[in-house]
């Protein structure tokens, strides 16, 4: 057994399980904010009740969330004892900023926000769920400071006696080259998520009595929300951030493109399948476009993108992961922007809330999101391999070499078990919640 790998798939299992919930409390904790505004301002009861509703929802994805973050970050110190070693100076840094900034503003007002109820008046309700809302945003800045400065390090400065990297400027470490494009991109996708989980919601209760005023106006706002943020995700936040990808970590773009031969006018693959360990292609589809690639990277139709010919096969990354799931997840975004526009064009029309099969399709979409930014996280991460710092540690340096293998996978299949009962908790407590709120879900006009 192979204790650097296992170690990377029990860290890929329990920060994506962990990965589930921020997007759904990042997004929904957002458009409680503007539904907890309007039964505030206008004192509409539906919305009131609407805001009352959902804010359950929150509360559970939220404590699923604590739950399974702390997992992630007790394994830095097990299992990748030599990371921190190197980089802890500086890596620690936005992880207590997370914890101290962010974790408590969003938990207490948490509390407030769902136990409140009728004591605190409309007002105060309202600030605790912005302030819900503003700290789930400030811990999603910080975890992906840290998570951006591993892929383009900045402010840092070598110890060689000490054999570690330390921070020599706080500023530039937390504003490093990917960091505020993988932030809006990151934002934009968790807006969409929310958007999906209240839309499939919605449409349940829509389904189950179309004169449902809660689920009507759930539908309305999700799937509003949903279509302008499903086109920023894709542009300008996804377009920037590839730009930005091409700058600094070529070898990624490459291989996220599909890119095999350095070229000028280098054209753009929109659909392609690799033969798994190699860069063949069984099926591929360019975009009949000469040069949109280089136009898309460096504005230039002219301009010459490096292929994955031009890097030492020791500096590439996993091709086919990472470009199957980067292209996967750009063919879901195009499907969310279709999906929404097309429940925005049945409201307008007035046909939405008889479309049956639509608000069908709504409710299975639900994970969707979160499948796509389970796979942009694969895109980004596979991709910046071999290295666990971009080009300062490679990810082979960096693990636990006193843990035993055998300990490695006996915590990983344990993790693997407790998070899919969990799972199944969730889902079931939810499902409970949702019918269990029979006075909100059965208020009709």
């Amino acid at each position: 057994m192979d204790t650097l790998l296992l170690s990377r798939i029990q860290f890929a299992v329990t920060i994506g399980f962990h990965f589930l919930f921020p997007p759904i409390s990042i997004g929904l904790a957002w458009l409680l904010v503007g539904i907890e505004w309007r039964g505030w301002q206008a004192s509409d009861e539906v919305y009131q009740r609407l805001g009352r509703f959902f804010a359950r929802l929150l509360g559970l994805t939220f404590v699923m969330g604590v739950v399974t973050g702390i997992v992630m970050e007790f394994q830095f110190g097990t299992n990748w004892a030599q990371y921190s070693k190197f980089v802890g100076d500086i890596f620690g840094a936005p992880l207590a900023a997370e914890v101290v900034f962010a974790f408590f503003l969003e938990s207490g007002f948490l509390g407030l926000y769902l136990f409140g109820g009728e004591k605190v008046g409309p007002r105060l309700r309202w600030f605790a769920c912005l302030m819900v809302a503003v700290g789930a945003t400030i811990s999603a800045f910080w975890i992906i400071v840290a998570g951006s400065w591993m892929q383009t390090p900045a402010g840092y400065i070598i110890n060689k006696e000490l054999g570690r990297a330390e921070l020599a400027s706080f500023m530039e470490a937390v504003f490093n080259p990917s960091m505020g494009y993988r932030f809006f991109h990151t934002m934009t996708a968790c807006l969409v998520s929310g958007a999906f989980f209240m839309a499939g919601i919605g449409a349940a209760l829509v389904r189950k009595d179309n004169q449902n005023t809660v689920g009507r106006e759930a539908l309305k706002i999700a799937l509003m929300v949903g279509f302008v943020f499903s086109i920023l995700v894709a542009f300008p936040s996804g377009h920037e951030h590839a730009i930005q990808v091409a700058r600094d970590q070529p070898e990624k773009f490459a291989a996220q493109e599909g890119l095999l031969q350095t070229q000028t006018k280098a054209p753009l693959v929109a659909f392609g399948l690799m033969k798994p360990g190699t860069t063949e292609y069984i099926v591929k589809f360019d975009v009949p476009v000469p040069g949109l690639l280089s136009l898309i990277a460096y504005g230039d139709t002219k301009a010459e993108v490096k292929g994955l010919d031009a890097f030492e096969e020791d500096e590439l990354p996993p091709v086919w992961l990472t470009f199957m799931s980067f292209h996967t997840m750009v063919m879901l975004g195009g499907l969310f922007i279709m999906l929404t526009g097309l429940g925005v064009w049945k409201l307008w029309r007035g046909t939405l809330w008889q479309s049956r099969w639509y608000l069908t399709l709504l409710m299975i979409a639900v994970p969707l999101p979160l499948i796509a930014m389970q796979l942009g996280w694969v895109a980004a991460e596979v991709g910046r391999q071999p290295w666990i710092v971009y080009k300062l540690m490679r990810t082979s340096e960096a693990f636990s070499t006193t843990v035993p293998a055998g300990q490695v996978l006996f915590s990983l299949i344990l993790f693997s078990v407790i998070y899919a009962l969990l799972l199944g908790l969730y889902i079931y407590l939810l499902v409970r919640m949702v019918k269990s709120s029979s006075s909100i879900l059965l208020e009709t006009k």
